[in-house]
């Protein structure tokens, strides 16, 4: 199984209109041949501090990760190369709402724990 992992760096006060828009996408992907599933993971503004443990930190960015899981890269392949891909991305969103640009990386997943 594959992960395909895009870190997109949202501008603040865009947060909210950037996760309204992936809720009214849902669904999209769903039905291509090979998809398992979507998940959309929101920054958790914390960070480490070596003397106080776990402290509340400020995003900035809020880098969000938007990971898809397939059968085999093939089947990720077909889909981004789908008319469905097309339709489900023809509506591009403002370029206010990024900070920055999106990081897409491929992984392949060789040890799994289901919770």
């Amino acid at each position: 199984m594959i992960v395909i992992t895009n870190r997109i760096p949202v501008a603040i006060g865009q947060e909210s209109a950037f996760e309204e828009r992936f809720a009214a996408r849902a669904g999209k992907v769903e039905g291509a041949p090979g998809f398992v599933r979507n998940e959309i993971v929101r920054p958790v503004p914390m960070r480490r501090d070596p003397e106080r443990g776990w402290v509340e930190a400020k995003l900035d960015p809020a880098v969000y990760e938007v990971r898809t899981y397939w059968q085999s890269f093939e089947d990720f392949a077909a889909w981004a190369a789908s008319p469905a891909f097309r339709e489900a991305h023809k509506e591009p969103p403002p370029k206010e709402m990024f900070a920055g640009p999106h990081a897409l990386s491929i992984g392949e997943i060789f040890i799994s724990s289901e919770a």
